[in-house]
């Protein structure tokens, strides 16, 4: 099949009427997400703090075990064909409504959520049953669901400080984001703890579109430095959000559970000029294997 790829805004907006809409950075049009295998079930239960975040596409819910450290954070999909959870830690004495009215500046510019709060968990959830693990502070967050148009449901909730906080294990690999470029290996597996991070100062996504063949890969990878996404589009078979948008600092990890061949990651951010990351280095060719 082929598929045009696109680009949405790196936010699109939060609202005094709690819209919250962070973009999914590249999408596919008619192209479903790829969908892993249950992480939940790859991972013992009750190896970390549990809290649970479900989504309808009209309503988003927290529960769960919601203290700080270590968590296990289990995604739970109906109502639409996939979800994109975010958590948006608030700065200690930052309070929700000075969030919201903060929203015109950190839409013109995602960067400026610096000194007001920090994106903190952003994987992508298809319909079911996902999960992640993230490293959660103590303090005031909000989470929103991006999926939906129009206005995306919108709750918050407190994360209160463990007096022993649970270590997350130690991934396999870690692939992050700098500026302006990936770092990490270059061949991940199938099945395989793989953290994703924000190494850098500005935010950044990372997100991953599947060629047919490496040379394939190698071409998208040109298209997108060369800022031709319609033309990359036509070679991409599918994508994957491994994080949507991450503040400096932050990470989160999963099991990976994509279709073995070459994908591309990218960084589909804009500059304060308007420029892609991706025309600046952010897209780099890997390999998924068995």
């Amino acid at each position: 099949m082929r598929t045009k790829l696109t680009r949405s805004a790196a936010l699109a907006g939060i609202s005094l009427a709690a819209t919250v809409s962070v973009a999914l950075s590249a999408g596919i049009a008619g192209a479903a997400p790829t969908q892993p295998a249950s992480a939940v079930a790859a991972r013992p239960a009750g190896s970390l703090p549990t809290i649970t975040i479900t989504m309808t596409g009209k309503k988003i819910t927290v529960g769960g075990t919601l203290q700080s450290g270590g968590v296990r954070i289990v995604s739970t999909v109906t109502g639409e064909a996939h979800a994109s959870p975010v958590l948006i830690r608030l700065d200690p004495g930052v309070t929700v409504s000075q969030f919201l009215a903060a929203v015109p500046k950190i839409t013109a510019d995602q960067n400026n959520i610096e000194g007001i709060g920090s994106f903190v968990f952003s994987p992508q959830a298809s319909k079911g049953t996902s999960s992640a693990e993230a490293n959660l502070a103590a303090g005031l967050y909000i989470a929103v669901d991006l999926a939906p148009s129009g206005q995306p449901p919108l709750t918050t909730f407190m994360i209160t400080k463990s007096s022993s906080p649970a270590s997350l294990p130690k991934p396999g690999a870690t692939i992050a984001s700098i500026e302006f470029a990936f770092r990490g290996p270059v061949r991940l597996h199938d099945g395989e703890l793989v953290r994703f991070a924000n190494h850098g100062f500005l935010v950044h996504m990372i997100v991953a579109a599947r060629a047919r063949s490496l040379a394939g890969a190698r071409e998208v990878a040109r298209l997108l430095k060369a800022g031709k996404d319609g033309q990359a589009g036509r070679l991409v078979t599918n994508f994957y959000n491994f994080d949507n948008i991450l503040s400096r600092g932050a990470y989160q990890q999963l099991l990976i559970h994509n279709r073995p061949g070459y994908w591309v990651l990218a960084c589909f951010m804009d500059t304060q000029d308007h420029r892609e990351h991706t025309l600046l280095g952010m897209e780099r060719v890997i390999q998924i294997v068995k």
